[in-house]
């Protein structure tokens, strides 16, 4: 596995690369077969370190993980606690609902936009319907099951998700309602 650990701003000494490659390394192969790269962020948020862990599956699903404490090791074990959570979810739940994964996730090409917000919050008449694009990235939409989607969303800690279903090949979407629910958007159906 391929770890990226980097620090934004601080120095990141050998002896937290170590620690940090030991205990994930110890945590991801308990729950994940073959993960294929982590990348683990520390950065500092007025008194506090802030440590961020995105560990890549071969399936293709992302689980994140961010915490923060008053100590680096600290902020980095919490966030450790919180990836081994959502690995022992995740793991259980293809055990117990869901088929293994032969071949990897299928991911397709997209673009993303960043709209500019309004300039006056209390301005009721916008002066162009056309928004203003500040950026434009490339995005990759993966194609799963409405289970697995699910199960991307829960791991990622989104609000929502775009994703293609392997049913029939359309774009749906999942989303975390306000009242804690899931739902799910499926265009297809509505004929």
């Amino acid at each position: 596995m391929r770890y990226q650990i980097s620090g934004k701003q601080i120095d990141i000494g050998d002896a937290l690369q170590t620690h940090v490659k030991d205990e994930l390394g110890s945590v991801i192969e308990k729950y994940a077969g073959r993960p294929t790269d982590a990348h683990i962020t520390f950065s500092r948020s007025s008194s506090e370190f802030v440590c961020e862990a995105i560990v890549h599956l071969s399936t293709g699903l992302t689980a994140q993980a961010r915490a923060h404490d008053h100590e680096i090791y600290a902020a980095f074990d919490k966030a450790c606690e919180k990836m081994e959570t959502q690995l022992r979810r995740y793991k259980r739940r293809l055990k117990d609902h869901h088929r293994e994964r032969s071949q990897p996730v299928e991911l397709s090409g997209a673009s993303s936009y960043i709209l500019a917000a309004p300039e006056d919050e209390h301005d009721t008449e916008p002066q162009t319907l056309q928004p203003i694009i500040v950026a434009e990235m490339e995005t990759k939409i993966p194609s799963l099951s409405v289970g697995e989607a699910v199960m991307q969303m829960e791991l990622a800690g989104a609000p929502v998700l775009v994703f293609r279903n392997e049913g029939h090949s359309g774009v749906n979407v999942v989303y975390r309602r306000d009242d804690g629910n899931i739902g799910w958007i499926d265009p297809s159906t509505a004929d």
